[in-house]
């Protein structure tokens, strides 16, 4: 089988495909022939050594992952050879054949594009649960959302919306129009200091803020709350440029998310979240098959539409990770086997 591998932290250019028999599942594992696999973010956060918690060299990238049970382990009980599953791995999924915890492992129907469902299982899954799970969203309720206009944040649009929330989406000029068409006011974070025009929009302001820089970025989304506001601060997105580790990046995000932490800590009246889709699902794995279901009944429903930017094949993973920053607000890219 091929698989990706990244033998050193770096660039694009530190992306390898090998060829290498296929793994065998231990007890209480699945082996699970992979029909597609994504590139985010993330897998380039962890290619460059900027990801919190990540791999060490040599790994394989890959957060996530559809494929078809092949193979069952000792002391499987629930799955059948020839199911259709989704997994969330973190890093694994980049290669022909995956074993993955038969628990991890979630139905996903045969009707439904591979490519669309991989948005589910990670994108749409993160937005659903910062909003549900870590923020507890009610209807009517206000939400701040930066970077409007990439997968995360076009995602939180479209689940705001089939939630009944009001939001304000941080995006550049060129994204407005695209952040709009979701029901979103926009804020051209380039030339408006979002801050003051929260405040200005709701007098004030908001009850939920939703941060992928953290840093000193969450300081400010941390002012724009109102009494009785949470921020939820998830990402890295500062960590990396143009495909490589960004150093001052990296100190700021430290600097800057432990005061923020501190002074949610500190304050009677707004609190600061921080949500990691891992995290979350290790003592919730039951919360991670509801909202899966959730998310499979709003595609069904056309209320949420993951959009593929691009599908290339696994031999082509080093062109998939030059393509991330360019495609960040088109879709996802997706490695099929």
């Amino acid at each position: 089988m091929k698989r990706v591998i990244i033998d050193h932290f770096g660039g694009p250019e530190v992306v390898c495909v090998v060829e290498e028999s296929d793994p065998r599942p231990g007890p209480g594992e699945v082996r699970i022939r992979v029909l597609a696999s994504g590139v985010s973010l993330s897998d380039a956060q962890m290619r460059a050594g900027t990801y919190l918690g990540g791999p060490k060299p040599p790994f394989t990238p890959g957060y996530e992952l559809v494929g078809v049970i092949a193979e069952l382990g000792p002391d499987c009980s629930r799955s059948q050879v020839g199911d259709r599953v989704g997994a969330l791995t973190q890093w694994g999924a980049n290669a022909e054949s995956v074993c993955v915890p038969e628990q991890y492992a979630v139905p996903v129907p045969e009707d439904i594009d591979p490519g669309e469902v991989l948005s589910l299982v990670f994108i749409y899954m993160t937005a659903y649960q910062m909003l549900h799970r870590a923020a507890k969203a009610e209807r009517g309720e206000t939400v701040l959302v930066h970077g409007a206009a990439g997968r995360v944040g076009t995602a939180v649009l479209e689940l705001a919306g089939a939630a009944g929330l009001h939001v304000y989406g941080t995006a550049s000029a060129d994204d407005r129009a695209a952040v709009e068409r979701l029901g979103a006011v926009a804020i051209d974070y380039q030339h408006e200091d979002f801050l003051a025009r929260v405040r200005e929009l709701t007098g004030d302001g908001v009850d939920i803020a939703l941060d992928p820089f953290c840093g000193s970025m969450a300081l400010r989304s941390f002012r724009a709350l109102r009494p009785g506001g949470r921020l939820v601060i998830y990402g890295r997105q500062n960590t990396i440029v143009r495909g490589h580790k960004n150093w001052p990046g990296v100190f700021e995000w430290y600097g800057g998310t432990a005061l923020v932490a501190l002074w949610g800590l500190l304050s009677a009246r707004r609190r600061v979240l921080a949500y990691r889709i891992q995290k979350m699902r290790i003592p919730h794995q039951d919360w991670y098959w509801e909202d899966f279901r959730a998310l499979l009944q709003l595609l069904r429903d056309g209320k949420i539409h993951p959009v593929v930017a691009e599908r290339l094949p696994l031999s082509d993973a080093r062109r998939a990770h030059e393509l991330l920053e360019r495609t960040a607000a088109t879709g996802k890219l997706v490695l099929v086997s």
